[in-house]
């Protein structure tokens, strides 16, 4: 089935990603600033899921008072009294009244629950695509995420910037959502539900930041081994800042005269087959774009913050922040590993 632009069907029942366990726990850079919530939604879909789940919670909430209440009243009122058992109690068969209250009211729940969930849906996912939106590609890898923004010519990894949306200057971002393996899901619980990205089948789902700041989230569909530290960062920008970083982002990568060892070393070993440094004859699109690196807060999908010292540790074993990364220790001597290194933190 054909869907419209816009957000996808959401369940309003927002859960916590499948095989979340300790070790996504662990802290990750800048610490645990915030901790993702859906208590707290600060976009336009969000909100409506949250207003929804509390709708819900209530009704449900009620049914759970009325039965336990009831229940109670029994256990006290008829419980077993002396004498109770030379007396048979009245029989009673059956009662049309009371057959018809469970079978109407239950009916009744369930077709209102299910007409105002189908109206926050379908109000999510029909809203038309204003001319001042944001468009974004969104590309899950197994462990990270690739951002493309179209119509600005930037591609950059793990953390995305987007405009805050106010109503005086209304900016929604609409994500195109696909992945490049497996099955993986993109939730950022306080800007909106999780969807997910299949293999050849493009999604979409749409977001209105309506304050400033990072949020964080992670991929929601169990898709490998590093699928825990498969995290996301959302930074939304005021107009000014985010004009900013696309003006640098649209900068080829500096080449520093002083640190041309390294990059011939990046250049002529398997570093290029799958990083990308425009400007460069690095090409590749299997691990993430490193026009930009030293503009990102952490490497590795978020599993640490980006430092030389970090950085160093990643290039000779990955697996120190994350068992079953993709990326090959890169054997290099010490030499060779600081050279690269030097040349790195020079990409801003």
């Amino acid at each position: 089935m054909q869907r419209r632009r816009g957000l996808p069907p959401i369940q309003p029942q927002v859960l916590i990603p499948s095989l979340l366990c300790t070790h996504a726990l662990r802290s990750v850079a800048e610490g645990a600033m915030t901790t993702p919530s859906i208590l707290k939604p600060v976009s336009t879909p969000a909100n409506e899921i949250f207003h929804l789940s509390l709708f819900v919670l209530l009704i449900t909430g009620a049914i759970f008072v009325v039965v336990a209440g009831l229940l109670v009243f029994v256990i006290i009122r008829f419980h077993e009294r002396r004498g109770d058992a030379e007396h048979e109690p009245a029989q009673i068969y059956g009662s049309a009244q009371v057959e018809l209250a469970w079978t109407v009211i239950p009916v009744l729940i369930v077709v209102v629950l299910f007409l105002t969930t189908a109206r926050v849906i379908f109000a999510i996912q029909d809203a038309p695509e204003p001319k001042s939106a944001l468009d974004v590609t969104v590309i899950g890898h197994q462990f990270w995420w690739e951002f493309r923004y179209p119509g600005l010519g930037i591609v950059t990894a793990n953390e995305l910037h987007v405009p805050v949306s106010t109503q005086q200057r209304p900016e929604p971002t609409y994500l195109r959502l696909l992945s490049a393996d497996v099955d993986h899901s993109f939730w950022v619980p306080q800007l909106g539900g999780k969807t997910d990205l299949i293999p050849n089948h493009p999604n979409e789902m749409w977001i209105d930041p309506l304050k400033t700041g990072l949020y964080r989230g992670q991929c929601a569909q169990f898709c490998g081994v590093e699928h825990a530290l498969m995290l996301i960062r959302v930074y939304v920008d005021t107009p000014q800042q985010f004009d900013e970083w696309v003006k640098n982002q649209q900068q080829p990568g500096v080449q520093d005269s002083a640190v041309a060892v390294g990059r011939h070393i990046f250049e002529t070993e398997a570093c290029m087959n799958c990083h990308t440094i425009e400007g460069t004859s690095a090409h590749g699109t299997f691990g993430p774009d490193l026009t930009h690196l030293m503009s990102r807060a952490t490497i590795a999908a978020g599993a640490a913050t980006n430092t030389p010292d970090n950085l160093r540790a990643w290039i000779q074993n990955p697996n120190t922040f994350k068992p079953g990364a993709l990326m090959p220790a890169m054997q290099l001597s010490d030499q060779e590993t600081d050279e690269v290194v030097a040349y790195l933190t020079t990409l801003h």
